[in-house]
């Protein structure tokens, strides 16, 4: 017996099964998949939630869609020109349209697998089961109503979890990354904040809420002088909670660390990298890792004595922060930043320096905090803040490298990396510049004239943090 005679065999057993009140269900499950519409009116809900995980999820899925749908209706179904089950043994009831496309492999269940995978990716496992579920039975739906083969749904929920795998090529995903527990809680802790001191940067009106959560906090804004507030404010608190961009938590990073208190990352910056590296996506994340005690030990890297949590970069890239702050205040930071990342690529010239004791010219370096795990010159995520490790990506001139083809290996880099680019693992980095004294650099957003040598650093599993259990 071959491989079609028992999907047909299958196809009939199917047809012939009478499932008590899935009659009326199944097929409409079915129409209600039609054109995808089901899985983009559920990305529509799942992003108006304002909840980042699912906010992600819900591109995810629709870019996987974006993926599968086309492979299978341009490509698979052309190639093979299956025919459509004979539907005799299948009752009207569940019949609401009988198609005319090819059969192999099925569009329908390809969609609904490259969205849940794309939503399991994402989401947490109690909006990543239904969904789950959700897809399984219009696959299931598809051989019920009489429109495809076993075989037909099977390869359909093959493709499309390919096709929703893959979006992690494109978009890496975001999971909290491994830290070393210490399997206690801080103690004494009091629920509604007595010994912690918030110091923020924001807006009063956008830390209200934290207020209202912690009545017995210390809330201390601060628009100049962050260092001595932050030294101040380590001093005297038994948690130090910081709000802020990555720039301000690396600077209370550094306070913390000095007094030895535990750090609590509120993420109310602009992009807030170190946050949700711990998992922290949300204010409501960050109390409940304070109110739950769990702390966590994760590194911290240095360049000479400033600390940093995520990366810092020379090169073309802090040509790009200067740039892009002298614009922002006029016209706002993403069209600040589009319009620098335009003009960096017309001017920028690469630096002469030497790295390791190695002269080289260099359009863009960047030295992460531990191993990044995507490929390609702008690191995005990390699995580790525990490996002790520097992660240097650099694009250098090895032979006459135009400014589009510098682009090319960022931009590219992160699928194909080019010859130009080159990624390697340290304990730590000696980078001196050839042509002066000083060398800018940025770290964590913020920028600054570095004397050189700059040596880079780790101080592994030093900084306490909260994290959620």
């Amino acid at each position: 017996m071959d491989l079609a005679e028992i999907d047909r065999r299958a196809f009939d057993s199917v047809a012939a099964a009478r499932l008590r009140g899935l009659e009326f269900v199944l097929p409409r499950l079915s129409k209600a998949a039609d054109h995808g519409m089901l899985w983009f009116g559920l990305a529509g809900a799942l992003g108006s939630t304002g909840i980042p995980a699912l906010r992600r999820g819900a591109l995810r899925g629709v870019i996987a869609i974006g993926l599968a749908s086309p492979s299978i209706n341009l490509v698979g179904k052309q190639l093979f020109r299956r025919r459509r089950p004979l539907i005799h043994n299948v009752p009207p009831i569940r019949i609401h349209r009988i198609p005319t496309s090819p059969s192999f492999p099925s569009g329908h269940s390809a969609s609904a697998a490259a969205f849940a995978t794309a939503i399991a990716l994402e989401a947490p496992k109690r909006v990543a089961l239904p969904v789950l579920g959700l897809a399984a039975g219009v696959a299931f739906s598809r051989i019920y109503t009489g429109a495809h083969y076993p075989g037909d749904v099977l390869a359909g929920i093959l493709s499309g979890a390919v096709a929703g795998a893959t979006t992690r090529l494109l978009w890496p995903t975001q999971a909290p990354a491994h830290v070393t527990n210490l399997n206690r809680v801080i103690e004494p802790r009091d629920s509604q904040g007595a010994g912690v001191i918030v110091v923020s940067n924001n807006d009063p009106e956008t830390i209200a809420d934290l207020r209202t959560e912690l009545p017995h906090a210390e809330f201390v804004n601060c628009q100049e002088d962050l260092e001595g507030t932050l030294e101040d404010a380590a001093q005297r608190a038994r948690v130090l909670a910081v709000c802020g961009g990555d720039g301000t938590v690396s600077a209370a990073a550094a306070a913390a660390l000095r007094h030895d208190v535990p750090l609590l990352v509120l993420p109310l910056g602009t992009l807030n990298h170190f946050a949700k590296t711990l998992g922290i996506e949300t204010v409501s994340d960050a109390l409940d890792a304070y109110w739950s005690g769990s702390v966590a030990r994760v590194d911290v890297a240095a360049l000479n004595d400033v600390l940093f949590l995520n990366t810092a970069s020379f090169g073309a890239y802090s040509e790009l922060v200067d740039r892009r702050e002298g614009l922002e205040k006029r016209i706002g930071k993403w069209p600040a930043l589009a319009i620098s990342a335009f003009r960096v690529l017309r001017h920028a010239t690469p630096v002469d320096v030497t790295v390791n004791g190695e002269p080289r010219q260099v359009w863009l370096a960047f030295i992460g905090n531990c191993e990044y795990g995507t490929r390609g010159a702008i690191p995005t995520t990390r699995d580790n803040l525990t490996d002790a490790l520097l992660d240097v990506r650099l694009v250098s001139v090895k032979r006459h490298l135009r400014r589009l083809r510098a682009l090319a290996v960022v931009l590219a880099g992160r699928l194909w990396p080019l010859s130009d680019y080159e990624s390697t693992l340290v304990e730590s980095l000696t980078v001196t510049s050839r042509n002066g004294l000083r060398l800018r650099v940025a770290h964590d957003g913020e920028t600054e004239d570095a004397r050189t040598p700059i040596v880079f650093t780790k101080h592994p599993k030093q900084l306490t943090v909260f994290v959620p259990i």
